[in-house]
C-alpha cells in the first residue's frame, strides 16, 4: 500500500495507519454524535480495516477521516473530525481535499457519506444529498454503542 503525505502550513495529512493516535481517535469518537460510546478496541478494528486519513499538528493528532473501501468501485467516508480547538482554520476543507485528491478517490464510481453535520463542507466538495425514493436503503443502530 503506498503512503501519501500532504503538507499546509504547520500542519500535515498522512495516510500512514502507523502514524495515527488510536487512543485520541477513540477519546473523539467516543463523545461524537454518531459513535456515542464505541469501545477502543471497535474503533482499531476499523482502522485496521479502512484508508485512514490522520490530521497532525506538529506530532499531535487533531483530525482524523477514513475511507471504508474496496478500492475500485465503492468508498464511504466516514468518522470526519477536526477536534474543537482547530475548527475555523481551514482545516477541514485541507482534509476533505486531501482525501480527494487520493489515487483510490479518482478511481471508485460511488462515494457515500452518511452525516448530519457540517453539510456546508461536504456541499463544496460536490456531495448532493440522496433524496431518490427507493435508492439508498439501510439498517441503522444509532445507540449501539451506549
Amino acid at each position: 500500500m503506498n503512503l501519501y503525505e500532504w503538507t499546509e502550513g504547520e500542519y500535515l495529512v498522512s495516510t500512514n495507519p502507523d502514524t495515527i493516535d488510536r487512543v485520541a481517535v477513540h477519546s473523539y469518537l467516543t463523545r461524537s454524535t454518531w459513535a456515542q460510546g464505541i469501545d477502543a478496541d471497535t474503533v482499531s478494528l476499523s482502522i485496521n480495516n479502512s484508508l485512514n486519513f490522520g490530521l497532525y499538528h506538529h506530532d499531535a493528532q487533531i483530525g482524523f477521516a477514513r475511507l471504508v473501501t474496496d478500492y475500485a468501485t465503492f468508498a464511504y467516508l466516514s468518522d470526519v473530525y477536526v477536534l474543537e480547538e482547530y475548527q475555523g482554520k481551514g482545516l477541514s476543507r485541507l482534509l476533505m481535499s486531501c482525501i480527494h485528491q487520493h489515487p483510490v478517490f479518482a478511481k471508485v464510481r460511488r462515494i457515500l457519506l452518511v452525516t448530519t453535520t457540517a453539510p456546508w463542507l461536504y456541499k463544496k466538495f460536490g456531495y448532493e444529498p440522496v433524496n431518490t425514493p427507493n435508492f439508498a436503503w439501510t439498517i441503522s443502530r444509532p445507540k449501539m454503542y451506549l
